[in-house]
C-alpha cells in the first residue's frame, strides 16, 4: 500500500524533498493560490501551523495555477506575496498541476485516497486540503469552504493516535 512517504515533492527553491522527512507527523496538505476568493486562508494555514508545528503538524502549501489562472507569479512573487500578507512560514513548494495529464502524482495519489464529492477525482478549485494521519495514509478531504480553523478538531484527533 502506498503512503504519502512514498512521494517526492520540490520546494519553491527546486529542491527535491522526500516527504518521508515528515514521517511521524500529521500532514495539511493544500493547494494554494494568491488571486483567490480563498487567499486569506494562508492567515489559518498560518495560525495552524504556528500553532501546531511544535505539536508534530506539518503544513504544506502547493501552488496552483489551473483554477483561473489565480497564481500567475513566479516562486519568488508566490513566495514574496505569502510572507508580506499573510506571514506565511510553513513550506511552499514549487507550482504545480494537481487535475489533468500533468497532475502532480502526490496529488493524484490524494484524490485516489480521498475522493471528493459523489467520488470525484477532480480537485474543483484552489484551497482544497488534505489531512494525513502520521503513518502516511491520507484521512479526510476538505472542500475550499472549510476553513483551515474548522479542521482543528480533526487535527487533534490525530495528533493523539
Amino acid at each position: 500500500m502506498k503512503t504519502l512517504y512514498d512521494f517526492q515533492a520540490t520546494l519553491a527553491d527546486q529542491t527535491k524533498v522526500p516527504l518521508s522527512q515528515y514521517r511521524g507527523k500529521v500532514l495539511l496538505v493544500a493547494n494554494t493560490a494568491s488571486k483567490c476568493g480563498f487567499t486569506p486562508q494562508y492567515h489559518g494555514l498560518e495560525n495552524i501551523h504556528r500553532q501546531f508545528h511544535g505539536k508534530g503538524v506539518e503544513v504544506l502549501g502547493f501552488p496552483c495555477n489551473q483554477f483561473g489562472s489565480q497564481e500567475p507569479g513566479s516562486a519568488e512573487e508566490i513566495g514574496a506575496f505569502c510572507e508580506k500578507n499573510y506571514g506565511v512560514s510553513f513550506p511552499l513548494f514549487a507550482k504545480i498541476e494537481v487535475n489533468g495529464d500533468q497532475a502532480d502524482p502526490l496529488f493524484v495519489f490524494l484524490k485516489k485516497e480521498a475522493p471528493g464529492l459523489l467520488g470525484s477525482k477532480r480537485i474543483k478549485w484552489n484551497f482544497t486540503k488534505f489531512l494525513v494521519r502520521k503513518d502516511g495514509t491520507v484521512y479526510k478531504r476538505y472542500a475550499p469552504q472549510t476553513k483551515p480553523e474548522e479542521m482543528i478538531s480533526d487535527i487533534e484527533k490525530l495528533l493523539a493516535e
